[in-house]
């Protein structure tokens, strides 16, 4: 009688996947690169940390020759004048009201602007955004005495207006924008026109709620060219009541004996932490913003 011989099947063991080992020299390209970043972090932060650690310092020690990093008597006084002997709330006040005024106008006028040319159809729409590249490229001090003789005809001069209404759109505002509503899908909006809804309706409920990095980024980018703005309000900013912080910082900073080097550090410092502060909430739209806008 035959006897049927049966093969034993063993169960597969299950084997790790070996890693494949990185060739020597793309181990060392990796390492040049963080080690050239690192420099690179480093170089970038040693200006705003001098310029932190000096705000601490006597006007002597930041004078004295050699240079000593870590203040050797910490003091407040360069804060405290800014705080109480000058005005720096109203200071602060202007820049503030000035920088979000200015960044509500450019989301609400760039956006519609930039949602005419990317998703209408009229005539001259071409010619129109050759001027909007155009105005890319013209410096502002070309048109600084244009707009300054307008802004006094109006009687303008030393107002918030004087401050705010020059800069509610700006070119790149209408470009950034563009760009990013020329992604927003055509059928969406024929979807709405077909329910009856109006272009004004469209824009607020359609396009808008899309555009969430790109008015982010905007409001960033806008925020930080009028908190920054130094020669415009220089000119037409002529009382104290009315100054902004840069204008402020450069006019009690420097005297007529020299440079005020520790009042002008902690300056710099109250002037530059609001916008860190804002960045730092705001940089994850700021990124994906810029990213987006760049693929479209």
């Amino acid at each position: 009688m035959a006897t049927l011989a049966t093969d034993t099947v063993r169960p597969a063991v299950d084997t790790p996947p070996r890693r494949r080992r990185r060739p020597a020299g793309a181990q060392w390209s990796r390492a040049a690169t963080y080690i050239a970043l690192t420099v690179g972090l480093i170089l970038t932060l040693m200006p705003f940390l001098w310029m932190l650690l000096g705000s601490f310092k006597t006007q002597g020690e930041l004078l004295q020759r050699p240079i000593t990093w870590w203040p050797e008597q910490a003091t407040l006084d360069n804060y405290s004048r800014w705080l109480t002997q000058l005005d720096y709330g109203q200071f602060f006040f202007n820049s503030v009201v000035v920088a979000l005024v200015v960044v509500v106008g450019n989301i609400v006028f760039c956006s519609m602007v930039a949602y005419a040319l990317a998703k209408l159809d009229f005539p001259g729409k071409k010619v129109l955004f050759a001027l909007v590249l155009l105005m890319l490229m013209v410096p502002g001090v070309v048109t600084l005495v244009p707009m300054f003789v307008l802004v006094a005809n109006m009687g303008l001069v030393n107002t918030y207006p004087a401050l705010i209404l020059p800069f509610l759109a700006g070119p790149l505002g209408v470009f950034l924008m563009r760009q990013f509503i020329m992604g927003v899908p055509d059928a969406l909006l024929e979807a709405a026109r077909i329910d009856g809804a109006g272009e004004f309706r469209i824009f607020l409920r359609v396009v808008m709620p899309q555009c969430g990095p790109a008015v982010a980024t905007l409001a960033i980018l806008t925020f930080l060219g009028s908190w920054n703005n130094f020669l415009w309000p220089l000119v037409v900013a002529q009382t104290e009541k009315m100054y902004t912080l840069p204008v402020a910082l450069s006019l009690y900073s420097v005297g007529s004996n020299g440079t005020y080097y520790g009042l002008l550090m902690a300056g710099s410092v109250l002037v530059v932490t609001p916008i860190l502060v804002l960045f730092l909430f705001l940089q994850r739209y700021f990124v994906q913003g810029i990213t987006m806008t760049g693929l479209k």
